[in-house]
């Protein structure tokens, strides 16, 4: 177009200028769609020329050669020969002395046009030392000297061509981004070889630096074979072998072409590459090996992230041992198998059928949730997973998915929730799995569309979990029913939760009585429930209450299973557990010993021998138990740093109610907050709070709610009365304001007045333009367009297919999906770290195993950490699987780090980068423009070269984040451009 030639034509013009103090332009006669050939000649100054044939430089970009092939085949044979003699004609006519090019343009018709002679040997003249086998530099030089083509035994009918040569520049440039040149040090250099391949080095080796100031040439790699196809088979085969780390290269741009069919079975033109813009996709490399290294430099170098909560003491040195448990000898049919063959009716009658007492292991879910801020990962759970199924294969169920673990995995642990439950799926086929699902909140922490909550069960379901425990955070009826029915949809067996608080062995304390549970069971039946769950999440239920809270449902209820849920925070749950069962319960929670007791669940030992030898014995034996004990006693000590330092139960929670699972979290939060030194007084305002917001079940993200107050009224020095005396003038949290504009539902007896309408007379009206919701929020939300929503996310992360799984992550958190997206794809699946590694990383000398696939191990070895470098980086050297490999990070405690440049979010559309290392050496657009996609916002310089930068999108210019002169590296941010 015109627009484009007058840019080219100032680029052309303002890079003449840079290189060779003349900005002048000559304009060529224009040539459609030629093939550029060359002829190589030799002579020796006397008038003697010979040539060496022909080569096809037809593949090239801006006028750069990118594959050479010799000879060039396919011409018609009069052309050819035209070629040949018009070269010899030229160089004898002028004495041509030592190596030289003659170079044409042949059109389609066969009509060749000169365009010049090339005095010097050429980078592509490897393809025709190959096939002509004479050696053109040595020949050079020894013509220079005062040798003949007759001292060097060559003539023209000596000279022939054997077979086919093709050779490809290997270049430091970025196909996806105009071939912009990248610029870094090199981490891994590994060089391909074997028959037929040669190889010219240029400036690559491990540790080199690529700078902007030389050309981007990094190597030649030159094939030679019998024919074209096998010549460019043998060069794909190089450079697939070809590693190169650390700078972005060409490679994958060359494979694409040298994979395509009108390429390798046809002759190209100089316009191959323009028509066909699909070679410039990347091929997808994984380079797991170096991203992993990446990370485990940085946690070298850094330390965990702050977010992550690693503040204990360093992981144990102490690897668990894995015992050997062997499989079940009897051949009783599993509470799986009835299930997936006969449906949740049929488990359902099955659990309540059972003459032993059942247990659910809560250990790979809330007790890690309860002792360790929920930060178990999946490879210790793995690790543990034939021993567990074998052990608990008589379990009601193994809790291991949903509620905190869900949002912690992606968001600290840098895991998938859907690859932890589909292996463990795998690892464990015959014993029941258990999820908690919050209502109408997912596994989130607010209402989502219906839509979200029927698809994500299915999803679940359909990946491997077969009991669903459904609860609401208020035991408001609507969202309850949102889950049970969206369960129900999905064919997954619904565990209808009853969330227990209060205490209904005193008929003072109200207004959470017997009564209330009982009509509140009543609905859940209604509901469709396959089992009833008394999920008593803070540890409330005393034996005495739990004796009477059962007896009273399985009297009214006498076919409907009873699952309880307790935490040991008191010290009562397993006196707790036996009474409830002794009263008509099915099925109790209880953890591995040596992640039971305080917070967590009782322990499952003691349950199963306080039963031994009775009616309700559970079959299960302790010896099993105790294996897997000594594992957990030993894996918990990997966990250290998110060790809150309890030493024992505490009575207390009879007055502050806490959920044991929000127990540690909230601990941590408060001394992130500095309010460690003030945790009595934190746990008195949650009990203040609690009361504040109408003395509610407490449980996530109710309990959050809670929690949210309590830190606030401490922070600001605030007691209850404060509160409801200032409840107009003070800027309460988010959760709280949310709370009572009803996101959560409704609480089950109403808000407290008059605190709710002094705070929402404060706030906007809700997108409903009323001040609060009256039902379940979930019901004015407009179903996702899940096609919309997966197309979008397949732009942002690079044309890639998204799973439903991945759509399901999305759709329940966002911002943390697009971080854990963002985090995967710089440092690829650390799941496949051990958890010391991933904690601390490795210390010098010391070899790590790191299996990624069946059949591929990597095998680590940090060797030495160096200095802090002017820049804030450090090198760490590495050895994987023997092969020397180096790491630049930076050290985030060097002064170095404060000042670098902002980069570009690569994940954001509007946030532009700079595309290479350079210098601005024009602006095109000042802050507050408003641009369209494709105006120049700068111009950068490096290698011999100007690029401008333009707009991927149109919009407003929120941020320029450069001057004229500013020096930038790659990735740096250039500008921000808001689309909306």
């Amino acid at each position: 177009t015109k627009e484009e030639l007058e840019e080219n034509f100032k680029l052309a013009t303002s890079e003449a200028l840079a290189a060779f103090g003349d900005g002048s332009i000559f304009i060529e006669r224009f040539v459609t769609e030629p093939r550029h050939i060359e002829i190589q000649i030799l002579g020796d100054g006397t008038g003697d020329v010979v040539h060496l044939y022909d080569r096809d430089c037809s593949v090239q970009r801006r006028h750069q050669k990118v594959i050479e092939v010799a000879p060039a085949e396919g011409l018609p044979e009069d052309t050819r020969q035209a070629l040949f003699d018009n070269a010899k004609k030229l160089t004898a006519h002028a004495k041509y002395r030592n190596a030289g090019t003659v170079e044409f343009l042949v059109d389609k018709e066969g009509r060749f046009y000169f365009i010049e002679v090339n005095p010097r040997v050429q980078v592509e003249h490897t393809v025709t030392e190959e096939v002509t086998g004479i050696d053109i530099v040595q020949s050079q030089i020894r013509i220079a000297g005062g040798a003949t083509l007759k001292d060097l035994g060559l003539s023209q009918e000596k000279i022939s061509t054997q077979g086919v040569a093709m050779q490809c520049r290997v270049t430091t440039e970025d196909p996806s981004t105009n071939f912009t040149p990248d610029t870094g040090t090199i981490e891994v250099f590994r060089t391909p070889g074997g028959m037929g391949i040669r190889v010219d080095d240029g400036p690559g080796f491990l540790g080199a630096h690529i700078t902007p100031h030389y050309d981007s040439l990094l190597m030649k790699i030159t094939a030679h074979g019998a024919t074209r196809e096998d010549s460019a088979a043998k060069l794909s085969r190089a450079l697939r072998e070809f590693r190169v780390r650390g700078v972005t290269t060409n490679i994958s741009f060359v494979l694409n072409v040298l994979q395509h069919p009108e390429f390798r079975y046809k002759y190209v033109t100089t316009s191959f590459i323009a028509q066909n813009p699909s070679l410039m996709e990347p091929l997808r490399s994984q380079n797991r090996g170096q991203k992993l290294l990446r990370f485990i430099a940085d946690m070298i170098v850094n330390g965990p992230p702050d977010s992550l909560g690693a503040t204990g003491p360093p992981p144990s040195l102490v690897d668990p041992i894995v015992p050997s448990i062997p499989p079940p000898s009897d051949t009783t049919v599993s509470l799986k198998q009835i299930f997936d063959e006969k449906g949740p009716e049929a488990f359902a009658k099955a659990v309540r059928n059972s003459k032993a007492a059942l247990v659910t292991d809560t250990t790979w879910r809330d007790a890690h949730q309860s002792l360790l801020a929920t930060r178990v990962r999946t490879k210790d759970l793995l690790t543990i997973a034939p021993a567990t199924a074998n052990a608990l294969h008589k379990a009601y169920s193994l809790e291991c998915w949903g509620g905190a673990t869900f949002d912690v995995s992606m968001r600290f642990l840098n895991e998938c929730p859907w690859d932890r439950l589909e292996k463990l799926r795998e690892a464990v086929p015959f014993v029941p799995f258990q999820m908690l699902l919050r209502g109408a909140n997912g596994v989130g922490y607010t209402n989502y569309p219906d839509n979200v909550i029927y698809k994500f069960c299915q999803v679940a379901k359909d990946t491997g979990m077969d009991v669903f425990r459904v609860f609401d955070s208020l035991n408001d009826m609507d969202n309850l029913r949102l889950g049970i029915d969206a369960v129900g949809t999905a064919g997954g067996i619904v565990e209808g939760a009853i969330s227990y608080t209060g205490d209904v062995s005193d008929p003072t304390r109200k207004p959470y009585t017997l009564e209330y549970y009982l009509g509140l069971v009543d609905q859940l039946v209604a509901a469709g429930i396959h089992v009833l769950a008394i999920k008593d999440m803070a540890g409330l239920l005393k034996p005495q209450a739990a004796t009477l809270l059962v007896s009273a449902i399985r009297e009214a209820h006498p076919d409907l299973p009873i699952h309880i849920h307790t935490h040991d925070t008191a010290g009562t749950g397993v006196a707790s557990m036996l009474a409830g069962l002794k009263a008509g319960a099915d099925a109790v929670d209880g953890a591995i010993d040596a992640m039971s007791g305080t917070t967590s669940q009782p322990s499952l030992g003691a349950i199963v021998e306080s039963l031994r030898g009775s009616e309700l014995d559970t079959g299960i034996s302790l010896a099993d138990l105790t294996k897997l004990h000594d594992y957990w006693e030993l894996a918990r000590g990997l966990y250290a740093p998110f060790e809150t330092g309890q030493k024992s139960g505490s009575s207390d929670v009879y007055v502050h109610e806490m959920p044991g699972g929000q127990y540690t979290n909230l601990l941590f939060q408060a001394t992130q907050l500095g309010l460690g030194d003030r945790w009595s007084l934190v746990k008195q305002r949650y009990a203040e709070a609690n009361r504040l917001l109408g003395d509610i079940p407490k449980v996530t993200p109710s309990s959050k709610v809670v929690g949210d107050m309590a830190n606030f009224m401490v922070q600001n020095d605030l007691s209850e009365n404060d509160v409801l005396s200032r409840a107009e003038s003070l800027d309460f949290p988010a959760s709280v304001i949310e709370y009572f504009q009803g996101y959560l539902g409704q609480p089950p007896f109403g808000f407290p007045e008059p605190l709710r309408s002094a705070i929402l007379s404060r706030q906007p009206p809700l997108p409903n333009g009323k001040a609060a919701f009256a039902g379940r929020p979930g019901e004015e939300l407009e179903a996702m367009d899940f096609d919309a929503v997966r197309e979008d996310l397949v732009k942002r992360w690079g044309e890639r297919a998204i799973s439903d799984k991945e759509l399901m992550s999305h759709a329940q958190y966002p911002k943390v999906f697009d971080d854990f997206m963002r985090f995967r794809a710089e440092y690829d699946d650390v799941s496949a770290l051990d958890t010391r590694t991933f904690l601390r990383g490795i210390l010098p000398g010391e070899t790590v195993e790191v299996k990624l696939a069946e059949g591929k191990v990597l095998y680590i070895k940090l060797d030495c950490v160096n200095e802090v470098e002017e820049d804030g980086y450090r090198t760490i050297n590495f050895e994987l699987n023997g092969q020397k490999r180096i790491v630049r990070v930076l050290d985030k405690n060097s002064g170095a780090a404060s000042t670098a440049r902002p980069k570009a979010d690569p994940f954001t559309v509007g946030s532009v980068g700079a595309p290479m290392p350079g210098v601005v050496v024009e602006t095109r657009a000042e802050q507050g423009d408003v641009v369209k996609k494709g105006d120049a916002l700068v111009v950068l310089s490096a290698m011999k070269m100007e690029t401008a930068v333009t707009a991927p999108v149109g919009g407003v210019i929120r941020t320029l984040a450069v001057v004229e002169g500013d020096s930038v590296k790659g990735g740096d941010l250039i500008a921000e451009i808001d689309e909306n």
